[in-house]
């Protein structure tokens, strides 16, 4: 098989800056934006980042503080003609990053959920609550913490367990990386994508705390600021806590990452 020497420029690119476009099922990756939205940014493996970040660094007028923070830019606009994942309750979702990129930034995953309010998630903007079903951080206290001590380290899916107490219906399923090389400088860089899914077989929980995006990351919160430098140190995870369930208990960190062909 062949390849353009323009996609590999591009994945060469893409390995630092990146997006995922497509759904891993029985490890195999499907078609591109089948199940996730396309988004309407003219280069797509841009970061996201605080609108008061220097404007030399703002891609695309992109912020997380800003209604991009949901599912990317203009991903709204495509949600018609996504298609929608059944998922059963309890199960695992695997999303792809495009290009043939892995994530060669250092720092967290995180994965939310926001119930389509009216039934059909085609017709959701993802202004309603969002609650926090899993996250990863690092991996190995031992490795290189501006590298491969994180879990997410030059993997190129991410994996989100959905938690079975979850009620059944519509939903958005979001994916975020967040790359923290530049946290140091207040410059995180937020690389999110949403899967369509239709929850079968769920249950009677009751999913919690609640945020909204635009709201759940603020300026002022320590992973803004947080320096990867000079040896590991906690890593102050943004956003809620997690929800796995009826009891709301958190979730440990996860490290389901792998690598698809």
């Amino acid at each position: 098989m062949k390849f353009s020497p323009v996609i590999f420029a591009v994945a060469q690119v893409a390995s630092a800056h990146y997006f995922f476009d497509t759904v891993v099922q029985d490890g195999a990756a499907g078609k591109s934006f089948q199940y996730i939205r396309d988004f309407t940014r003219a280069t797509k493996y841009n970061p996201i980042k605080f609108s008061n970040n220097p404007a030399v660094d703002i891609r695309d007028g992109s912020y997380i503080d800003g209604p991009d923070s949901r599912c990317n830019q203009g991903a709204f606009t495509n949600a018609a003609k996504t298609q929608v994942l059944d998922v059963t309750a309890g199960s695992d979702v695997t999303v792809k990053l495009g290009v043939g990129a892995t994530m060669q930034h250092p720092g967290p995953a995180l994965y939310y959920m926001s119930k389509a309010p009216d039934g059909s998630v085609k017709d959701y903007d993802g202004s309603g609550d969002w609650f926090k079903i899993g996250e990863t951080g690092v991996c190995t206290q031992s490795g290189d913490f501006t590298k491969d001590a994180w879990c997410t380290w030059d993997k190129n899916t991410l994996t989100a367990t959905i938690p079975k107490d979850t009620p059944s219906g519509e939903y958005l399923l979001r994916f975020e990386h967040i790359g923290v090389h530049k946290s140091f400088d207040h410059e995180p860089e937020h690389f999110v994508s949403c899967v369509q899914v239709k929850i079968t077989g769920g249950g009677n929980g009751t999913p919690s705390p609640l945020v909204k995006f635009p709201g759940a990351y603020k300026y002022t919160d320590p992973y803004v600021s947080f320096s990867l430098y000079n040896g590991y140190k906690a890593f102050p995870m943004p956003g809620p806590a997690v929800w796995t369930g009826g009891l709301n208990e958190v979730n440990s960190t996860s490290a389901n990452e792998v690598t698809v062909p």
